[in-house]
């Protein structure tokens, strides 16, 4: 039944729903990964379903008990100057209403050096985003089926300019406890602008994820699968810089094939002792390292690496992603247990 409900789900949204990937909307800060553990994996996996406070931000359906004054805060460097963070708490205030979660993602873009259209310096500028969240999970009586929803007010300043937008998230997991299996659907970013930079309303960057995640049974891993950007099929492009010359002098371009752009879907990762106190992450991101790679040369674009280590009430979290050899992100968390 539940199968049948999410196929359905996701039918009516994708009639309704078409967006573009890779700069085609605003506020694409959101789709920055939320915490060193989502990072490790891949950076979108919707079936974590335990007491990481970080999870509720992006799969509200996961915001459970289990995380009640919890406070985690993480920090980054992404590329140059840009830097980003997140925080996230949530507080259970009684059991029969479930819990409730806040979050905050921001990043700053650092300083620029400002120039006119005829090459002349102005001042210099920066700019920021932040987003804050509040969610809420509802567990199905008599089911293990959990749902929640996050809303969004979305702050975005780009030197002068400046917009104001708010999105939801809404969320979805089942977790089948006698084969351990969690099932995980997501749809982010469902939103809109309510100010523009410049009188053009643009679209909001909305993602649907779908994601399955199962802890083996005689060894301590738990191995996860997700398929991105479910909204929009065709997610590939034709890279010039691996166009093929010919001797008249013309180039044909790069082609994908359909099985190359169906693993552009694919994230795979898997978290070694998920219910110790010490765990090791892995995680392979396809489309990453397909339109990062660089042509006759090995850079393991696409694979994430990363590690938690909790004493007492204290958990620490770190991952490496490699993106090319010029720029790769390392993210720092922290968690707090107040209990």
């Amino acid at each position: 039944m539940f199968k049948r409900h999410l196929i359905y789900l996701f039918l009516f949204v994708y009639s309704l729903s078409y967006s573009q990937i890779g700069g085609k909307s605003v506020y694409q800060f959101l789709n920055l990964v939320t915490s060193p553990r989502q990072a490790a994996l891949g950076g979108k996996t919707v079936t974590l379903y335990d007491e990481d406070v970080n999870q509720g931000i992006f799969n509200p359906a996961s915001i459970n008990p289990e995380m009640h004054n919890h406070l985690a805060i993480n920090y980054g460097n992404y590329y140059g100057e840009v830097t980003y963070g997140t925080a996230s708490y949530a507080y259970t205030y009684d059991r029969h209403l479930q819990t409730f979660h806040a979050g905050v993602n921001y990043v700053n873009y650092g300083n620029f050096e400002g120039y006119d259209e005829n090459g002349q310096q102005t001042a210099s500028f920066t700019g920021s985003e932040i987003a804050l969240s509040g969610g809420y999970s509802y567990n199905v009586p008599y089911s293990n089926l959990h749902i929640g929803a996050n809303a969004k007010l979305i702050s975005s300043s780009l030197e002068t300019y400046s917009s104001l937008g708010g999105a939801l998230d809404l969320g979805v997991i089942y977790i089948d406890e006698q084969n351990d299996v969690n099932w995980g659907f997501v749809i982010r970013n469902i939103g809109t602008q309510f100010t523009t930079y410049s009188g053009i309303k643009e679209q909001l960057p909305l993602e649907i994820i779908f994601g399955v995640s199962q802890e083996l049974e005689h060894v301590p891993i738990r191995w996860h699968l997700n398929l991105e950007n479910l909204q929009q099929w065709n997610i590939s492009f034709s890279n010039p810089v691996r166009a093929e010359s010919s001797f008249d002098g013309t180039t044909k371009e790069e082609k994908i094939s359909f099985l190359g752009n169906t693993f552009r879907h694919v994230i795979l990762g898997a978290e070694l002792f998920p219910q110790k106190a010490f765990n090791l992450r892995v995680s392979y991101n396809f489309r990453r390292a397909q339109e990062l790679k660089i042509v006759e040369q090995r850079n393991f674009s696409g694979f994430s690496l990363g590690l938690g280590l909790k004493m007492n009430k204290l958990k620490f979290n770190y991952s490496y992603s490699r993106y090319t050899l010029a720029g790769n992100t390392s993210l720092f968390g922290l968690t707090i247990n107040f209990q």
